[in-house]
């Protein structure tokens, strides 16, 4: 599509793929939307759907997670225009770059895929770009009941901080002065939301009818009522993020304030196109019709030397203010469950623990991690979210051996590991997970 067309959608679940192609020293690009009213604004920071904030409460929107393979990485999001609320006319398509500015970034493309079909329905390749570092890519709009998919291209040069803010959201971080453009170059075009449609002046109130109705007495007088407190002021929207890397694979929890509360960690699947029919759950793949099943798990050794896993088999689901002081929230075998499993560490007890392997098997429906692509999610109650994602699995792989938590000074670091494993012929994935990090566990038969 041209910089400024449109074409009809259908109104049903899209899957919108910001994509890259990858390659040394290219920034990371993150996608996002905006549920506008026709004011051109958002209603509330709820309205941001990104990484930080991955679904909207209507589940209309949400943020699907990244993949890196050959050579081409996306970002997905998911949007069901069928559950888009009636408030909602606009919604705004967005990407930022992480690391640089997106004249850094090669073959810059949004492409909008009818999620059921799995076939194309629009594409927009942006190019042109130079100090930009957002860019709102397109955006499906509300016209006579259908919906359409408009290509923007609009960039900003001062970052999803700058871009959110001109929608209306409230970010806690501060704005930074855009840098000056280099010379030859003009600035980045102006904010991109229109100014909100003419509306007709509204009606004059009717005059009053019946009987007057008392008013309460002034505030000071005999039987005054104080006008109520106002509403406590919504936390602002946190950008900041970590996403580890093979260079840069762990980071300390305690140096982004995830030193108490709860961390909660989650997976979003991803299946690959050839397995027609299926679709990603927020959380897990699942299968349409059940028979894909992911099993989260968590081997745990504590401070006192006690050892053991958390898993869905056997039952085995932890307990959070109680050792291991790590809880699976269920077994999701449906795929109904928006927010699939997750694991939850309470970090008001560090002390207690000594390491935390967290891994995922497949416990039915694929044969292998190569069916499949991941992004790993730990969300600290405080502090900013760290992510990774999975690298393809090129082995025929049932388990795969997640992050490692563990205890340093008292201090939780976390490490990508992203380690796809082979179990031998009559092994277990628990086992090889053992016997991969050296736990010395005795295993025996389970089942759920």
């Amino acid at each position: 599509m041209p910089k400024g067309s449109n074409t009809p959608v259908p109104t049903t679940a899209l899957r919108v793929e910001v994509g890259r192609r990858s390659g040394p020293g290219v920034p990371d690009v993150d996608a996002s939307a905006l549920l506008l009213a026709p004011s051109g604004k958002v209603r509330s920071d709820g309205d941001f759907v990104f990484y930080n904030q991955p679904a909207h409460t209507s589940g209309a929107v949400r943020h699907e997670g990244k993949r890196d393979a050959a050579g081409q990485v996306t970002d997905t999001l998911l949007a069901d225009l069928a559950r888009v609320e009636a408030a909602v006319d606009r919604i705004v398509l967005a990407a930022s770059a992480d690391g640089g500015a997106f004249g850094q970034v090669p073959g810059l493309y949004i492409e909008v895929r009818d999620a059921a079909a799995d076939t194309v329905v629009a594409r927009f390749d942006s190019s042109g770009a130079s100090v930009e570092t957002a860019f709102v890519l397109g955006e499906f709009y509300r016209r006579q009941g259908a919906w359409k998919f408009r290509a923007v291209g609009q960039g900003y040069s001062s970052g999803l901080a700058g871009l959110a803010t001109d929608f209306g959201i409230t970010v806690d971080e501060p704005q930074h002065a855009a840098p000056p453009p280099p010379a030859g170059r003009t600035p980045a075009p102006p904010a991109f939301p229109p100014p909100a449609p003419a509306t007709a002046a509204p009606l004059a109130p009717p005059p009053p009818t019946g009987p007057p109705v008392p008013l309460p007495p002034p505030v000071g007088a005999t039987g005054a009522v104080p006008p109520p407190p106002p509403a406590p002021a919504a936390a602002p929207v946190r950008l900041t993020k970590v996403t580890l890397t093979k260079a840069a694979p762990s980071v300390s929890l305690a140096k982004q304030g995830g030193t108490s509360g709860t961390m909660r960690v989650n997976l979003n699947w991803q299946v690959r196109k050839q397995f027609s029919g299926w679709t990603g759950k927020r959380g897990r793949a699942t299968a349409m019709h059940s028979d894909l099943d992911l099993d989260l798990c968590a081997l745990y050794e504590l401070s006192d030397g006690r050892k053991g896993v958390v898993q869905a088999l056997g039952n085995a689901f932890g307990a959070l203010h109680r050792p291991p002081y790590i809880h699976l929230d269920g077994d999701d075998r449906t795929g109904a469950v928006t927010d699939g499993e997750n694991l939850t560490l309470n970090l008001d007890h560090t002390h207690d623990f000594r390491r935390v392997l967290v891994f995922v098997t497949i416990y039915e429906g694929a044969r292998s991690f190569a069916d499949l692509h991941a992004t790993v999610t730990l969300q600290p109650q405080h502090g900013a979210p760290v992510d990774f994602s999975l690298d393809e699995c090129t082995v025929p792989s049932t388990v795969c051996a997640l992050a490692l938590i563990t205890n340093t000074g008292g201090d939780l670091v976390v490490q990508r590991e992203a380690r796809y494993l082979v179990p031998a012929r009559g092994v277990s994935p628990q086992r090889t997970v053992d016997q991969a990090y050296g736990w010395g566990m005795n295993w025996t038969p389970g089942r759920k």
